[in-house]
């Protein structure tokens, strides 16, 4: 399993967006891995494309694992 680390200046990021810039395609391409069940986070399923993920929040998806970390 491969982690990378996304960090942001904000409160939070929404998941779809942290799929995008984790290389997981278009925004299109990560609503559909949202809804069809693809993405864990913080180790459980999670079909909310618009959640929010905070630091310290990881997502998971096809072996990779994106931590959301502070600047």
């Amino acid at each position: 399993m491969r982690k990378e680390n996304i960090y942001i200046d904000t409160e939070y990021i929404r998941l779809n967006d942290l799929l995008k810039i984790g290389g997981f395609g278009t925004g299109g391409q990560a609503k559909m891995l949202i809804q069809n069940g693809g993405v864990k986070v913080n180790g459980e399923v999670c079909t909310m494309r618009g959640k929010k993920m905070r630091i310290g929040d990881c997502a998971e998806c096809n072996g990779i694992v994106l931590e959301v970390c502070g600047k």
